[in-house]
């Protein structure tokens, strides 16, 4: 019976893993306000997301404007000092990144990047799924 629960218990874990499996790896950092004007809708401060929970995304992932509104979850699996916590945090996508080339892959908002990072400014290694 405790092999029964033992084998059931790792299989759900597994599972909830496994939503991760077809995602993309790639790296993330907090961007600084101002936020606005941004590259999806200007001025207009309806397009984020209640909690703030939004995102700026490299030309890879930008995809030539298509990816404003695009809904990701992220979740960091390494870097320097362990900087990781085991949340995820879902962002909406509402701007480019203005550097150019862009330092990372997706930049986070200073809203949504503590919940998935001990530390407020660090180059982190990220999955990412489009939700």
């Amino acid at each position: 019976m405790e092999l029964l629960a033992i084998a059931i218990l790792l299989s759900t874990l597994l599972v909830q893993e496994a939503s991760f499996v077809l995602g993309d790896v790639g790296t993330a950092n907090s961007y600084e306000p101002p936020y606005i004007p941004t590259a999806c809708d200007g001025s207009r401060r309806e397009q984020f997301p209640p909690g703030n929970l939004f995102a700026a995304v490299s030309e890879g992932l930008w995809d030539n404007g298509a990816a404003c509104g695009r809904r990701y979850r992220i979740r960091c699996v390494s870097g320097n000092n362990r900087p990781c916590k085991s949340a995820t945090v879902d962002v909406k996508v509402v701007d480019l990144c203005k550097s150019s080339p862009c330092p990372n892959t997706i930049l986070l908002s200073k809203t949504a990047f503590p919940i998935i990072s001990r530390f407020h400014e660090a180059d982190i290694n990220i999955e990412y799924i489009q939700i």
